[in-house]
């Protein structure tokens, strides 16, 4: 019989500063020995939106490699990962933690991160290139999201991604976003014959930005807390939309999971005339938790 091993994993929850709220996130800082396979039974038994695996990088611009995985398949790239597992790397001093700016090593490259320091540092992500495409009807996006055509923003709703495809709706107010859900059989209705996974964002502008929702059933996350990485894109997509100011420097929030009792607050930030530059999202987190797993 195959002697057990044991790895030591943390939790934390990311884009709050309150325990148990935010997006939950399992970290294993050392992931050396852990195959492909075992690294998605894992993540399914954890069945926390995502888990994520470190292991040393293989590019010289990066502090480590990190996997990123659902209950249901691996991702190229995850914002509440991403700021979670930068977190746990300055805790446990794989970072130095007086180190402001490094990258992270994931599937779609090297994502930078920026540390803005204080009591409690916000930990910052640089979206990766969004990529715009298709758009979808408006009448079916409100039936399959169980609300009047009426409730949506008269902005026609659009495929964005940075690397996680998301179809983006605007609703009028935030109780339209409460209202709203979303199945598998909905999404892939909206989706026609398009095969490729994906996400369905629903969001209604606020003074302080964003009031969001997002569904992702193809990635067995009924719904998602917190979501970094549909969050550049939304800000793209409301810059372009004439919902928010694209001016460079330009800061709000997305408030996002509190419909499920997991309050989540992204910062966004502009970088460049109508992100130009680029547009960071980025948050606090939480640590919750520290465990052994033994397989």
């Amino acid at each position: 019989m195959a002697k057990s091993r044991s790895y030591r994993y943390r939790v934390v929850d990311v884009f709050t500063t309150q325990p148990f709220e935010g997006n939950a996130l399992a970290v294993f800082p050392d992931s050396s020995g852990i195959d492909d396979g075992t690294m998605q039974r894992i993540a399914r038994e954890l069945n926390l939106s995502e888990t994520t695996f470190v292991a040393p990088a293989t590019r010289p611009d990066c502090v480590a490699q990190v996997r990123i995985f659902t209950p249901a398949r691996e991702m190229i790239f995850a914002g509440h990962p991403t700021v979670g597992t930068s977190f746990v790397l300055l805790e446990e001093g794989m970072v130095p933690k007086n180190c402001e700016r490094f990258s992270l090593e994931e599937k779609i490259g090297a994502v930078p991160i920026r540390v803005e320091p204080g009591e409690r540092p916000v930990i910052w992500l640089s979206t990766p290139a969004i990529r715009y495409g298709k758009t979808y009807d408006r009448q079916l996006c409100a039936q399959v999201l169980g609300l009047d055509v009426k409730e949506l923003l008269e902005i026609t709703p659009q495929y964005l991604s940075a690397g996680n495809p998301t179809i983006f709706m605007g609703v009028r107010e935030k109780a339209a976003v409460d209202r709203a859900s979303l199945d598998l059989p909905g999404l892939r209705a909206l989706k026609g014959g398009d095969e490729e996974p994906m996400c369905a964002f629903v969001f209604a502008p606020t003074a302080e930005g964003a009031y969001s929702r997002m569904f992702a059933p193809e990635y067995g996350i009924a719904e998602d807390p917190a979501t970094g990485s549909s969050t550049g894109p939304l800000a793209s997509f409301m810059i372009k939309q004439g919902l928010i100011s694209g001016a460079a420097g330009t800061r709000f929030v997305s408030e996002q999971g509190t419909k499920m009792g997991r309050r989540s607050i992204l910062h966004v930030q502009i970088r460049g005339e109508k992100g130009a530059d680029g547009i960071d999202v980025g948050g606090y987190v939480t640590a919750l938790s520290e465990a052994t797993m033994k397989f």
